[in-house]
């Protein structure tokens, strides 16, 4: 019988570790202080990480005692403290969770990508919507900026439906700044994207094709954009924005493309969290 180590085991081991750097012990002094915040915010991504809900991420812990004693839990949490415990976490801890994974691995990307897909809220199976007569009309959308030489997630950005993609991308341009490459405090990086993100926020050498409004383009700009981004596609630098795309799809199948939560504010960090864990499962 081989010693190899269960990737369950190996993500734990992670989330634990980065965990226990970011966030407090306990959340509270007056806390029962069964458990730590590191501990129970570890099992919170695990859960996203397999994908189960508050319920079975508790059964699962139950038949998973190698995970159990990496995380060195004094006994399994019940699935309402799972649930309490990604109540109280901020969107802005996430953030540093995020920011200090990326801080390991001295990112220099030379390339990002930008790109956007929805969550639907509902856990009805396609099949059963089809049969119905149902779409998808409400769904969180989630923009996302990913490294082309890393295929880290850098950044994200949550919206709803109405959320246009120009509206996420100056949060994401501003998040993958940090890990893009800069010459003399100047970045020198490219920033890719659809023709979804086409509108005022752009930058001088941003490859995103220009919307052709009636057919045509009109202003200079528009038209040396759209041939900056037909000699990209010529060069085989453009053709590394479906990177990030491959990012989205890997999210959705591995993790889930829907949202368990009921609150707006809740269903919006999901997401964000499915981006985390997606950088540790890399």
């Amino acid at each position: 019988m081989t010693n190899r180590e269960s990737r369950y085991v190996r993500v734990a081991r992670l989330a634990h570790a980065l965990t226990n750097q970011v966030l407090p012990r306990y959340s509270h002094r007056k806390s029962p202080h069964h458990f730590t915040l590191p501990q129970l915010a570890s099992c919170v991504l695990m859960m996203f990480y397999l994908n189960l809900s508050y319920r079975d991420m508790e059964e699962w812990l139950l038949a998973s005692a190698s995970v159990c004693k990496t995380l060195n839990l004094p006994r399994i949490p019940d699935h309402s403290t799972l649930q309490r415990t990604f109540a109280k976490l901020q969107m802005l801890d996430w953030h540093q969770l995020k920011e200090r994974l990326l801080e390991q691995f001295d990112l220099n990307e030379e390339i990002v990508a930008v790109d956007s897909t929805g969550f639907a809220l509902s856990q009805a199976s396609t099949y059963f919507q089809s049969r119905t007569g149902r779409t998808l009309s409400e769904f969180i959308k989630s923009g996302y900026a990913v490294g082309t030489q890393s295929q880290f997630v850098l950044g994200w950005r949550m919206g709803d439906k109405h959320t246009c993609d120009v509206k996420l991308l100056p949060s994401l341009r501003r998040q993958a700044n940090r890990y893009g490459k800069h010459e003399h405090g100047r970045p020198v990086w490219l920033l890719l994207g659809d023709k979804g993100f086409d509108g005022t926020t752009l930058r001088d050498g941003d490859l995103i094709p220009p919307i052709r409004r009636g057919g045509h383009l009109r202003s200079a700009e528009r038209q040396g954009r759209a041939e900056l981004v037909a000699t990209a596609r010529l060069d085989g630098v453009y053709g590394q924005r479906w990177k990030c795309e491959t990012v989205n799809s890997v999210i959705k199948r591995k993790f889930g493309d829907t949202v368990r939560s009921r609150s707006k504010q809740l269903q919006k960090r999901e997401p964000a969290i499915k981006g985390l864990v997606y950088n540790l499962h890399v």
